[in-house]
């Protein structure tokens, strides 16, 4: 009888201060945090033709985190490794140190000439995004590229990063303000988001992609644009109904 007095006690103690650990308006507040650096789906076609289209660097750094879904300022470090080789590098900058470390890497977009006039890239990503590889992609002469791309292709072309250029951490503040700006005039692709990264709200059936990879894994990673980088394991078999 005594064990059992003890026990509701202690049960009536519990549960009266889990009710005074809610306080109003907690709940919402932690759904709508979001954690740092969250598996974020990112839509590649999107960032190949950032890179693409982008004028330089900063242009590009700002096409970049409008892509972006996460909380997290993307920084960029571009390199030539020689004449016409160009490695973009994306990472979250944690310490703010200007340096890609270790476990702050998130895609490269390598460059590379093929012939006279005529180049590839490939995008490949890292860490919660490891397994996506693009298709090598062609760009030429003629196309419709923006000067980061189509200056490779110019007579007088010289490498301007032999020296790599990374996003200053003075620029973070600008970036995230220039963000915030750019998803408070698109709300209906931009919502409140989850810890998750998954966004609440938002236009009802709009064209807002899944986080679901629209192709297979093959060869230990998956290849091809149009996808998102975060692979997720399907279920195997189909739930069934148990006979009453």
């Amino acid at each position: 009888m005594l064990k059992k007095t003890l026990l509701a006690t202690a049960l009536a103690a519990s549960l009266i201060g889990g009710v005074a650990g809610c306080e109003p308006g907690q709940d919402n507040v932690d759904r709508w945090a979001t954690t740092e650096n969250t598996n974020v789906k990112i839509d590649w076609d999107k960032v190949n033709e950032a890179y693409k289209q982008a004028d330089g660097p900063e242009d590009l750094e700002k096409r970049i985190n409008e892509i972006y879904e996460g909380d997290e300022i993307i920084s960029i470090a571009v390199q030539d490794q020689d004449n016409k080789t160009q490695v973009v590098t994306g990472f979250f900058d944690k310490n703010t140190n200007g340096t890609v470390e270790d476990g702050e890497k998130i895609f490269t977009i390598k460059r590379e000439p093929t012939g006279e006039g005529t180049a590839q890239i490939q995008t490949t990503g890292y860490g919660a995004y490891y397994g996506y590889h693009s298709p090598f992609m062609s760009i030429a002469t003629g196309m419709l590229l923006g000067h980061m791309m189509t200056s490779m292709f110019m007579p007088s072309y010289m490498p301007m990063y032999s020296r790599p250029y990374v996003t200053p951490h003075t620029r973070l503040s600008d970036m995230h303000g220039s963000r915030s700006s750019y998803r408070n005039a698109n709300p209906d692709r931009f919502g409140p988001r989850s810890k998750s990264g998954r966004a609440y709200g938002g236009k009802p059936g709009g064209s807002r992609p899944t986080s679901r990879p629209s192709g297979g894994m093959g060869g230990g990673g998956r290849r091809g644009g149009g996808g998102f980088g975060l692979h997720r394991a399907g279920r195997t078999t189909r739930p069934q109904r148990l006979a009453a």
